[in-house]
């Protein structure tokens, strides 16, 4: 592939001790800019965004075989280099020839690619970390620190994650953190909290895990700041404990729900959400100022919803004053999926005073008929059978409830799905003139990230030519066998196990960790072992073979 003027920026990237990448997942520049200009309008005194004096080009993100992505598969291509599937993490993509943006190497499909993450702890022993809000084993901090043809399979991913050691985790998912990960995290010495506000702002230690919520955090409209931190917060909270290790550190960042708010047409809560990851920004950019070693990249995995300032029903739109477009979205103080929750949860008659307390105003009468009629509304005074959705209104009641905000804007969306646009880049280096500029293909933006770390991009595909390896070039001319998972429930079927009899030892290798049995000793390898079910692959580090021959 042509990496044009790229080529010059990467030679010339200044190598850093500690590197922080920052997403705004599924964050289109309209986003941005409804952002910037609410907050203006409600403030007069920021006109700016804490991101604004580093913005410096754009990034094209895109699939493998398709222009349009979503999180997995993008931000993948940010940590390997290498532009993958939709639903894909971390994980060479199947070759699709017809339609595929850059020719592909068949002999490579389902192959674990190393992310840059997982290079700056095996080449640098530098720590590494995540933040985000959403589940952990969401696509975007998985794509991080573990690798699956599926972003589905949480089963997969949250064992790769607690077992790639990584030094500070902070965000949502108490629910997919296992028994067995957690033993292993405390066994190694990391702090381990779930819903615990306290413990996590009191514990002294350098290695932790604190997850808050079965799944997502709440919504920055609807958080209760006395049991969940803001991601400022956890921002800053990792970056104190990372910047101990002498060698330096990786962390990622994720405002994880200005996706989610965008997928559900929601301007407030996507004002609010993405206001709180530029609040975290300058957490990150005030550390990077003060330290003097340490670059930061700010950029969205891709676009989401085709927001749009102005939409044709607007009128005069030159004539519309700043609070005609945004001056609604102040009297909005909760998501609608907590606007939602409240209508099914409060008799009809209370619909009015829910709407007058979350968003200032009450429903017209086209509106309480859509309401009525929404299949989703619980206390309808309409028997479901009888419901006739209103058209324009027919959607899910969550989204009906953003329809009913976004109505009273100048803005619209054009679709509840990702877009293909491409995305702003902002970037922070100690020499400034050592930042990426103009457009970058994902492809290039990782090869800038590589070369904060002072390697070039083929230092990746050596770890990956070490550490993932079919197990039967790993073990060819031994005896092995691959033990097929047992029946646990009905629903429940344990991995597979790969047995290797050598002539010093047997190996006993599960999937989904670091962790290896030599005989009957356990031994801790530097990355994690996959299993690949679609071509029957353990995918291995070279160096097995060594301990059982």
């Amino acid at each position: 592939m042509t990496l044009g003027l790229f080529a010059v920026i990467s030679v010339n990237a200044q190598k850093v001790k500690n590197v922080i990448v920052m997403i705004p997942d599924g964050c289109s520049i309209a986003a941005v800019s409804t952002a910037r200009w609410t907050q203006w309008n409600n403030d007069p005194a920021k006109e700016h965004l804490n991101i604004d004096p580093y913005l410096c080009g754009t990034v094209r993100t895109t699939c493998s075989n398709a222009p349009i992505g979503d999180s997995a598969p993008t931000t993948s291509c940010y940590m390997t280099g290498y532009l993958g599937l939709a639903g894909w993490v971390s994980t060479y993509p199947t070759a699709n020839p017809k339609n595929d943006i850059y020719p592909l190497d068949a002999s490579k499909e389902y192959q674990p690619l190393t992310t840059v993450l997982e290079a700056a702890k095996q080449l640098y022993g530098k720590s590494t970390g995540l933040v985000f809000t959403c589940e952990f084993p969401h696509a975007t901090p998985a794509d991080c620190s573990s690798h699956s043809y599926n972003r589905k399979k949480y089963e997969w991913i949250a064992p790769q994650q607690a077992h790639n050691d990584i030094n500070v985790v902070i965000g949502g998912g108490t629910n997919y953190l296992s028994d067995e990960s957690e033993r292993y995290l405390r066994e190694k010495g990391w702090g381990v909290f779930r819903d615990n506000i306290e413990g996590m702002r009191r514990f002294e230690g350098n290695n932790m895990w604190s997850l808050f919520c079965s799944g997502s955090m709440p919504y920055e409209l609807d958080r209760d700041s006395q049991k969940y931190p803001s991601l400022a917060e956890m921002t800053d909270i990792a970056i104190s404990k990372l910047n101990t290790d002498e060698d330096g550190f990786f962390l990622m960042v994720e405002g994880s729900q200005v996706d989610y708010a965008a997928h559900n047409n929601d301007p407030a809560s996507l004002v609010a959400e993405f206001l709180a990851f530029d609040e975290a920004c300058k957490v990150a950019l005030d550390f990077a100022k003060r330290d003097g070693n340490t670059a930061v990249v700010i950029v969205p995995d891709h676009g989401n919803s085709g927001l749009s300032i102005g939409r044709r029903d607007l009128g005069n739109y030159a004539g519309t004053p700043m609070d005609g477009l945004f001056g609604n979205l102040k009297n909005y103080h909760a998501s609608c999926e907590k606007i939602a929750r409240e209508l099914n949860a409060a008799p009809f008659e209370e619909v009015q005073d829910i709407f007058r307390k979350w968003c200032g105003f009450t429903l017209k009468d086209r509106e309480m008929d859509a309401l009525k009629n929404n299949l989703e509304y619980v206390n309808s005074p309409i028997a479901k059978e009888d419901r006739k959705p209103v058209r324009e209104y027919n959607f899910q009641l969550s989204r009906m409830v953003a329809q009913f905000m976004t109505d009273r804007t100048g803005l619209a969306f054009t679709t509840n799905g990702h877009t293909g646009e491409d995305v702003f880049l902002a970037a922070y280096h100690p020499d400034q003139s050592k930042r990426p500029y103009g457009m970058l293909t994902n492809v290039e933006l990782n090869h800038y990230l590589c070369s904060l770390l002072g390697i070039d991009h083929s230092r990746l595909d050596e770890l990956t030519a070490r550490n993932f390896v079919p197990h039967t070039e790993v073990f060819d001319g031994m005896k092995y066998e691959i033990r097929p998972g047992k029946q646990v429930t009905k629903s429940k079927v344990t991995d597979p196990v790969l047995v290797v009899k050598g002539s010093k030892a047997t190996l006993t290798i599960n999937p989904f960790t670091n962790q290896v049995k030599v005989g009957r000793k356990t031994v801790d390898l530097n990355s994690v072992i996959v299993y690949v079910d679609k071509n029957n692959t353990f995918y291995v580090p070279r160096q097995l073979r060594e301990m059982c021959e």
